[in-house]
This record gives structure tokens, C-alpha cells and sequence, in this order.
């Protein structure tokens, strides 16, 4: 407790302004102001450590992404939310900065991809329940081979998995079901059996990340159809009501399992 209030304290101090590369993996607060290394364009090393430029007329060395939790204010770098601040390194370039935080509510972004419940049909829209604030529209059109004659057969209650084209705080969020070429590529309605259940946002994008044994050793227990959803849903479809029940059980406890408890627990179920 007093350590994470001397982290507080520091983080808040004013004109106060850490490094980003020494707080990687480290919790970072609301307010505080980031520092990233200077790079020349040669690839040499820089010397030091600077504040973001974003102005146009200054000669900028690094190019910098801003994910979740970060936000660019004049030539700064913000943190606008609690939590272990990520990095991502790319072939070239400052990389990928984000704040990983346990948010448990969901904020849509442009391009992700979620699972939606229909609630409601006015005209050509379909509401859509995505765990936000309020509700998506869906167009009619959005799916793929849709016309004015042929729609898509699509009832209240039905789950949709999607992408959004529109995410805006100041805009209502909208979703579709094709990509940039009109195919579905797996978007659409969901069937009708199968399980849906809610998890956190952090185990969904540990479930997504390209390393993730927890998937692979799901996929060698039973054969089954998985749908994942940046907004915390998951849906699960196995041969049995039991197994589907298992693998819905097993997603929602390994957020704060070891690996060595997941190990055991997977040779028990093989076992059986």
C-alpha cells in the first residue's frame, strides 16, 4: 500500500515527467506526462530523452502510435487511464504505445470487432447491444449479397458479429458485416445454439494475442467453434451442452490461473 501511494505521489508530481521506456510494465496513473527517446534518422542512437513534437513546422525524429489510455494534448503525451503502460516495437519508427488497464466497460473503437445482440428494428436500422454507453446501428445493407430485395434474415434476439466503421464519442457507433471488399469473411449472424458469456476485457485480448497457449490447449480437449469480441463476449459451441459448459468454465477461470495450474487442469480433462 504505501508503495503504490509513493508510485501515486510520484506519478503526480507537477512538471514531473518520466521516461517511457522506464516505466514499461509498470502501472502509470491519469495525468501524468510521458517522455520518449529521440531517434535520429540515421538509426544511430539519440541522446536523452525528450517530450512528444507533434507540430508540423518541428522537425520530429520519431513517429509514435498512441493506443488505449493515451491521448496527445498540444506536443504532449497523456495518460488518461490507470494501468501498466505496453509497448510494441515495429521494424521502424518510435512503435506502439498503450495503457493495458482492467476497464470494465466497453468503449467502441473503429475497427474492432464485437458480438452484438439485436434489440430493436426501426426501418432500415437495427439496434445492436455492444456493452457501450448506447446502442450501434446496423444497416440492412451491411451484409454481404444485401439489396433492397433481397435483406437479410435478420430477428430481434439474434447475436451479430461484426465490425465498427463509425466509433465517436460524439457520434452514435455503427456497425457492419462485410469488409472493405464486401465479403463477409465471417461476420454476420451468429447460430442459434451455442453459449454466450461475458469475461473482462483484459482476457480477451490476452485470448487474442498470437502467443496464447490457452487456445491451443483448448483446441486439443474438444472439438468446438469459438467467437471472440473486443467488447468482452465470447461464444462457444461444442458437440455436447457438458462440453460447451467445460470450455465456458475453463475461459472465464484462466484469467488468474498459472501455468502450471492450467496445465494441470487440461491433463485432468484428458484424462477423463
Amino acid at each position: 500500500m504505501a508503495q503504490a501511494a509513493a508510485v501515486a505521489a510520484q506519478s503526480l508530481a507537477p512538471g514531473k515527467a518520466r521516461a517511457a521506456r522506464t516505466v514499461l510494465d509498470q502501472v502509470v496513473l491519469p495525468g501524468e506526462e510521458l517522455l520518449l527517446p529521440e531517434q535520429d534518422a540515421e538509426g544511430l542512437g539519440g541522446a536523452g530523452e525528450r517530450p512528444l513534437l507533434l507540430n508540423p513546422g518541428a522537425r520530429s525524429r520519431v513517429r509514435v502510435v498512441c493506443g488505449p489510455g493515451l491521448r496527445r494534448c498540444g506536443d504532449r503525451l497523456l495518460v488518461t487511464k490507470c494501468g501498466r503502460l505496453r509497448h510494441k516495437e515495429p521494424g521502424g519508427g518510435g512503435g506502439v504505445y498503450w495503457v493495458d488497464s482492467q476497464q470494465k466497460r466497453y468503449v467502441p473503437v473503429k475497427g474492432d470487432h464485437v458480438i452484438g445482440i439485436v434489440t430493436a428494428k426501426s426501418g432500415d436500422i437495427f439496434k445492436v447491444d455492444v456493452g457501450g454507453s448506447e446502442p450501434a446501428s446496423l444497416s440492412y445493407l451491411a451484409f454481404e449479397g444485401a439489396t433492397k430485395r433481397n435483406r437479410p434474415n435478420v430477428q430481434v434476439g439474434d447475436l451479430i458479429y461484426g465490425q465498427f466503421v463509425v466509433a465517436n464519442k460524439d457520434m452514435e457507433p455503427e456497425m457492419v458485416c462485410i469488409d472493405s471488399c464486401g465479403r463477409a469473411n465471417g461476420m454476420g449472424v451468429i447460430g442459434q445454439d451455442g453459449l454466450l458469456f461475458k469475461v473482462t476485457l483484459g482476457l480477451i485480448r490476452k485470448l487474442l494475442a498470437p502467443d496464447c497457449e490457452i487456445l491451443q490447449e483448448v483446441g486439443k480437449l474438444y472439438p468446438l467453434e469459438i467467437v471472440f469480441g473486443m467488447n468482452g463476449r465470447i461464444w462457444v459451441k461444442a458437440k455436447t451442452i457438458q462440453q460447451t459448459l467445460i470450455l465456458a468454465n475453463i475461459l472465464e477461470a484462466c484469467e488468474h490461473m498459472t501455468a502450471d495450474q492450467r496445465k494441470q487442469i487440461f491433463s485432468r480433462l484428458a484424462e477423463s
